[in-house]
């Protein structure tokens, strides 16, 4: 059973499938609709490809993991309050909502830097020990 925006389901899902398919959807969407989402997979890619030329260990894959899937879901987060505040304001400025939108943002950012410090720690010295090892 697929859904789309013209389906109008105002009651709570009665099947898991229906859950499933909800949230399949919303991954569409967000990966479809927005072009940071694009660039967060692009960089998680890359660190995952990275990770399997550096031979990680399996704790590093762990915090590796974890800080990807940190920033892909604070970009759905931020995604999904400024849906709501447009939503809202019929997308008109009101200064709350900028500031509703300006912390969702700010959560992006934290999450983006806690990945790319998480990033250093693993890389950074496998990085330099093939380059002082050439």
């Amino acid at each position: 059973m697929r859904m789309a925006w013209n389906d109008k389901q105002t009651e709570k899902n009665r099947r898991f499938i229906q859950s499933l398919t909800h949230a399949l959807y919303g991954l569409k969407t967000v990966i479809k609709e927005e072009r940071n989402m694009k660039y967060h997979l692009l960089l998680g890619l890359s660190a995952v490809i990275l990770g399997v030329f550096c031979h990680i260990s399996i704790a590093e894959w762990l915090w590796l993991i974890c800080a990807i899937v940190l920033v892909l879901m604070a970009e759905m987060t931020n995604t999904a309050f400024e849906v709501l505040v447009d939503l809202v304001t019929n997308k008109t400025y009101h200064p709350l909502a900028k500031k509703v939108k300006d912390m969702a943002a700010g959560m992006v950012l934290l999450s983006a830097f806690f990945a790319i410090f998480v990033g250093m720690i693993i890389f950074l010295p496998k990085i330099i020990s093939f380059l002082v090892g050439r």
